[in-house]
């Protein structure tokens, strides 16, 4: 590969509402980062981001505000989301920002102002050419499914700010559920739990961990309990207390009958013909809440439909958005087409 054609090389981003993922054609994801930014609050000004923004987070001062650019899978703070796409594409250009083609994966309930936002802010951080693919189309070519064959796919992308179900056939979606309950709000139930039951105030990093490490879905054969440090609402001191998973999981689980009902819905919409094959080739589980314990069990459960979880769920979408700049002619059928008013 030549100066030039790395100077210029296409690339493919999962514009993430917890994490940005981006990939290089010719040499694959180059970037995995919280989409997080630590900037100056007078000048604006880009102090740290990604994993060295997290580590700020919750330990800032007057001066510094540590943000997420990114909401409900869609920009929040247009300024900030420009300077994180920015930054994130000359980290991986060694300072270069020109891209001749991009690709980025966005939400299928995406509105058109929200499009736009997306294609400004990438052209804006030095794109030629933006090109738009729903995050569940992006996740289905990412595990190696045949978007093309005339049978149907069932993928449930399960990430920060949305969870994404679709039924796809013939490079199309046939329907799709976007809801914002997914990653963030299950980290707000674990928050307000503790606020409620323990009279704790714990912190997002906090909340995140413990929904990693004991959050469940369905009972765990053998249930855990872990120690939680947190600031006393009443004393305001500091303070340490016990929790159990099965108290977890009483917090995380209306956000997964929410995500439950939203397939069962999707489900109830889907035509006889594409019904048989979803039974025959059951459910694939997508995104970083796919790695949920027991999720895929729960879902199974309620639906009596097989489910899996796809090999590297985090990284599906990417992949897939990488595989469609790879052969942009090929897959020109599943990028989201363009209005003109």
């Amino acid at each position: 590969m030549g100066l030039f054609d790395f100077i210029s090389a296409d690339i493919a981003i999962d514009l993430g509402t917890a994490n940005t993922l981006i990939w290089v054609k010719g040499k694959g994801i180059v970037l995995n980062e919280p989409s997080i930014v630590a900037f100056d609050k007078n000048t604006k000004r880009i102090i740290a981001l990604g994993n060295k923004a997290k580590e700020m987070q919750g330990r800032e001062h007057k001066e510094i505000r540590v943000t997420r650019p990114m909401r409900d899978g869609v920009i929040a703070d247009f300024e900030i989301a420009e300077g994180m796409i920015r930054a994130f594409i000359k980290k991986v250009r060694g300072g270069m920002l020109s891209s001749r083609r991009v690709v980025v994966a966005v939400p299928s309930g995406v509105t058109e102002v929200e499009k736009r936002a997306v294609r400004d802010s990438a052209e804006h951080a030095g794109a030629k050419e933006v090109h738009l693919i729903a995050e569940p189309m992006a996740a289905a070519i990412g595990i190696g499914i045949d978007v093309e064959a005339p049978v149907g796919n069932m993928i449930i992308d399960i990430g920060g700010g949305t969870t994404e179900i679709a039924v796809i056939a013939l490079s199309g979606i046939v329907n799709e559920e976007s809801i914002r309950i997914a990653g963030d709000e299950m980290n707000y139930a674990i928050m307000q739990f503790f606020k409620k039951n323990h009279n704790i105030l714990i912190g997002e990093r906090t909340s995140e961990a413990i929904k990693c490490e004991v959050g469940s879905a369905v009972p765990l054969k053998e249930e855990i309990t872990i120690q939680v440090k947190g600031r006393d609402l009443v004393g305001g001191v500091p303070k340490t207390t016990e929790v159990s998973s099965v108290e977890i999981r009483e917090a995380l689980n209306e956000s997964i009958v929410q995500i439950v009902d939203a397939v069962r819905q999707s489900l109830e919409r889907t035509p006889p013909e594409l019904s048989a094959d979803i039974l025959d080739r059951g459910v694939m589980l997508t995104g970083g809440g796919a790695l949920l314990k027991g999720l895929d069990e729960r879902i199974r459960m309620e639906t009596n439909l097989p489910v899996h979880v796809a090999e590297d769920p985090l990284t599906a979408v990417v992949r897939g958005t990488g595989k469609v700049i790879e052969s942009l002619n090929h897959f020109s059928k599943v990028l989201i087409r363009n209005r003109r008013y």
